[in-house]
C-alpha cells in the first residue's frame, strides 16, 4: 500500500475503524497509511491482534467498519464474525466488516463472506483504494479485490453445500496457507516473507501438514493440493 491516500481530503466524510491483524508491523503500516484522519477521513479507534482482543475492542468501541484479517490466533476472522454476530445485525449503527488478508484462497473468501463480512480485499491493495473500500463498506456496498468476487458468486450460485473434506479440516488455517504456497512452488524463505513468519515456523507448519495428511515430502503434498484444486 504505497499510493497516496489524499483522495478523501477536503471532504466531510468520516468513518471510525478498528484494525484486526496479528502482525503489529502491518497494523502500524495501515494506521500510518490510512489513519491520517484530517486527510483521509478515517479514524482508527482501536487495534487487536487475536480473536479475544478483537471481540473486546469491537464491542467497546462500536466502530463503523472493522478491517479484519482472516488468519488470527484464537479461531480466525470467522470466529470474530461469529462472536460479533449481534453487532452485524444491529438495527441501528451496525458494525460492518471488510476482510483484509494476504490470502486469496477461495475457501478463505467464502468463509468470511458467509460469516457476514461485506467484502474481501488482499494486502496488495493501495492505500487510496483501501480508504475508498472502507467508505464503500460503511455505506453498505460489497467490495472485493479483482477476481475474488467470482469465488463468492460461484459459491452462492450453487444450491448444494460444498462437500466436507475431512483431511483438509484437520489442518489449521495457517497450515492451509503454508500448504497452498508450498504447492505453488514457493521456497521456505519466500513463504516466511509472504506470511510474516520465520523460516523455522514455516518448517514446523510443513512438518505438521505432512504428518496430518500422512504424506512423505513436498512433492506428494503438491500433488495432494493440486488434486483438490487448492493451488
Amino acid at each position: 500500500m504505497t499510493e497516496d491516500t489524499t483522495a478523501a481530503a477536503g471532504t466531510e466524510r468520516r468513518v471510525r475503524v478498528v484494525l484486526v491483524d496479528d502482525h503489529r508491523m502491518f497494523r502500524t503500516g495501515v494506521q500510518a497509511e490510512i489513519g491520517r484522519t484530517e486527510t483521509t477521513g478515517v479514524e482508527v479507534v482501536g487495534e487487536a491482534a487475536d480473536v479475544d482482543q478483537a471481540v473486546a475492542v469491537i464491542t467497546a468501541t462500536r466502530p463503523e467498519v472493522v478491517l479484519l484479517d482472516v488468519h488470527l490466533p484464537g479461531g480466525g476472522g470467522v470466529e470474530v464474525l461469529r462472536r460479533c454476530a449481534s453487532l452485524l445485525t444491529a438495527p441501528e449503527n451496525p458494525v460492518r466488516f471488510l476482510a483484509l488478508s494476504v490470502s486469496d484462497a477461495a475457501e478463505d473468501v467464502i468463509g468470511v463472506i458467509r460469516g457476514g463480512a461485506r467484502g474481501y480485499v488482499t494486502k496488495t491493495i493501495t492505500g487510496a483504494d483501501l480508504v475508498d473500500s472502507v467508505f464503500r463498506v460503511q455505506e453498505g456496498d460489497a467490495v472485493f479485490s479483482p477476481r475474488l468476487a467470482g469465488f463468492v458468486l460461484d459459491a452462492f450460485a450453487s444450491t448444494d453445500a460444498p462437500p466436507v473434506d475431512e483431511d483438509l479440516d484437520r489442518l489449521t488455517q495457517r497450515e492451509r496457507e503454508v500448504l497452498r504456497l508450498i504447492a505453488r512452488g514457493y521456497a521456505y524463505k519466500e513463504i516466511a516473507k509472504q506470511l510474516f513468519i520465520s523460516v523455522k515456523t514455516v518448517e514446523s507448519h510443513v512438518s505438521a501438514v505432512l504428518r496430518k495428511l500422512q504424506l512423505s515430502n513436498r512433492h506428494e503434498l503438491t500433488r495432494w493440493a493440486t488434486a483438490r484444486r487448492l493451488v
